[in-house]
């Protein structure tokens, strides 16, 4: 088994991310159209809680084991990993149980007290079984991701994805076949899908960890050491002291989601028409931060493989690749990001149109989707600042962007509803990433794409008036020619197009991307940027 790079670490994760959003939003879309707004609640209240809980749990110490383990073996203390990697998977077993025993438990107090809706409680208590596997799994994939070898992670997650959608829509429709009125049973059918899927990916890193044991056997071994022999209390020290702030920073995104779920109906209670506000619940759920989560797909990956790359570096003292992994991950974050946000934001009528059950609703998709480009830099630089040793930093940066959050929530919602709260949710991004950055400069040469903000903003701002051009232009001329799905599918296979010319045009012609650094990029990258490239009369040197 071979290592991976950055960047086809950031490729095999983001393909596999891509895949479950994927099959994410495919899940949703037939929901959609069997659930009342009600019903969705139930659904999206039941996964929100759910991944909330999971990324509390371990969220942290598959971050924490990718460090230590990738620290360990630059340093040849190979036989520590192994020691930290079996004290791991004992406390993703134990942390198993008590989260399903306490979901199952806190499932009717929750549904009661905090969402005003008793019928909650089934699909809370529907999806509390896959807790029981699903921290094992993030243990061995944060061991892997610490070896660099993501193939694993990658993989278990798309089967995990294929048999979970599968599972879930077959026993959704399954009740709702018998009885259409039924949301209680749908949504918690829905969600039970996860059962299954925690149990496929778990069989795949089974399968991937026996694999790489053998793999292990035939390389040349290195003696243990005695005297190293760690007590799991020195282990699950490090690993908290490490995991703790880590955890802050990991959930960061995923609490604010959960805390739009569960705030939205009792901060505009008394101000908006109750139907209104069932409305805002649905749509922000379902259809918002469905859609929110595609332009984060690469940044997650990057988060992932970047915290091994930079911990070896650091350990060995290597600032200068430190800082020069560090701006290439921002960059590529940055480049990735931002036409998927234009396209999803400035579209959202059209996208959402075309994905859901009407395109109501779009108003709120373009508000947290423009919002996420904030998102993705303070995703990605949390994940370096902990490659440096530094997740306190990010953590403090997170805790006051979150605070921040819910102060302006509690202001503004009576008075803009749904619309306060993402606009709270965006302050709480550009918080966290402002003093993250102001954190990295201070410790590394971070140099994202120095003076050539004006001609990326320049190019950011042309593609999104192309996009917004479009889209009333499509539409306006197809009017109620056609169906209202069609019409939504051209505009969006139109506007994908031309975004797929005119963004990395204009990025080159803008002098945005040169010549040497396109020349470190993958193949197909360089394939794709080499015409514009020549448009521009430059030549790139191959490497």
């Amino acid at each position: 088994m071979k290592k991976d790079s950055l960047l086809k670490s950031t490729v095999i994760l983001a393909v596999a991310a891509l895949v479950a959003r994927a099959l994410g939003i495919f899940q949703k879309v037939p929901m959609d159209y069997m659930l009342d707004n009600v019903g969705n609640g139930y659904f999206n209240s039941a996964n929100t809680l759910y991944l909330l809980l999971l990324m509390v749990a371990t969220a942290g110490i598959p971050s924490a084991i990718s460090k230590m383990v990738s620290e360990r073996y630059a340093l040849g203390k190979i036989d520590e990993a192994q020691q930290v990697y079996r004290a791991a998977l004992l406390f993703g077993a134990i942390a198993g149980v008590v989260m399903t025993v306490c979901m199952i438990g806190l499932a009717p107090v929750i549904a009661n007290h905090i969402l005003g809706e008793p019928d909650a409680a089934a699909a809370l208590q529907a999806i509390a079984p896959s807790l029981l596997l699903f921290p094992l799994i993030a243990m061995i994939r944060g061991y892997f991701q610490g070896r660099q070898f993501m193939t694993a992670g990658g993989i278990s997650q798309i089967v995990e994805q294929f048999a979970r959608v599968i599972a879930a829509i077959a026993i959704a429709y399954a009740i709702y076949a018998a009885n259409p009125l039924n949301s209680k049973g749908i949504a918690s059918g829905a969600v039970l899908g996860s059962v299954f899927g925690s149990i496929a990916a778990f069989a795949v890193m089974v399968y991937y960890a026996r694999k790489l044991k053998a793999s292990d056997r035939r390389s040349p071994k290195i003696a243990a050491d005695p005297s190293r022999k760690l007590r799991l209390r020195t282990i699950y020290r490090e690993l908290f002291n490490l995991s703790i702030p880590i955890v802050m920073t990991s959930i960061t995104v995923q609490m604010l989601y959960t805390l739009d779920m569960y705030m939205v109906k009792p901060l505009t209670k008394g101000y908006f028409d109750p139907e209104l506000i069932n409305h805002w619940w649905a749509v922000l759920g379902m259809n918002a931060q469905s859609i929110a989560g595609i332009p984060v797909i690469l940044a997650i990956a990057l988060c992932t493989s970047i915290i091994p790359i930079i911990s070896s570096a650091h350990a060995t003292g290597d600032r200068k690749r430190v800082g020069e992994q560090a701006s290439l991950a921002v960059r590529i974050a940055l480049y990735s990001g931002m036409p998927i946000v234009l396209l999803l934001g400035v579209g959202a009528y059209s996208v959402n149109g075309f994905l859901f059950q009407s395109a109501e609703g779009s108003a709120i998709v373009a508000m947290l989707t423009l919002s996420t480009i904030f998102q993705i830099g303070m995703m990605v630089t949390n994940s370096i600042l902990l490659g440096m040793g530094q997740p306190k930093k990010a953590t403090m940066h997170a805790i006051t962007g979150i605070l921040l959050k819910v102060i302006l929530s509690f202001t503004l919602a009576p008075f803009f509803g749904v619309y306060g709260l993402l606009a709270a949710t965006a302050i709480c991004f550009i918080w966290a990433l402002s003093f993250n950055i102001l954190s990295l400069r201070k410790r590394t040469t971070l140099n994202v794409i120095g003076k050539r903000w004006t001609g990326f903003l320049l190019t950011s701002g042309i593609v999104a008036a192309v996009i917004g051009f479009l889209e009333w232009a499509i539409l306006g001329l197809i009017g109620e020619a056609l169906p209202a799905k069609l019409g939504f599918l051209i505009s969006c296979i139109v506007m994908g197009g031309v975004l797929a010319v005119v963004y990395p045009a204009l990025l080159v012609l803008l002098r945005v991307v040169t010549a040497e650094e396109i020349a470190i990029y993958p193949r197909p990258v360089r394939r794709l940027l080499s015409p514009f490239l020549k448009l521009r009369g430059t030549r790139m040197t191959n490497r």
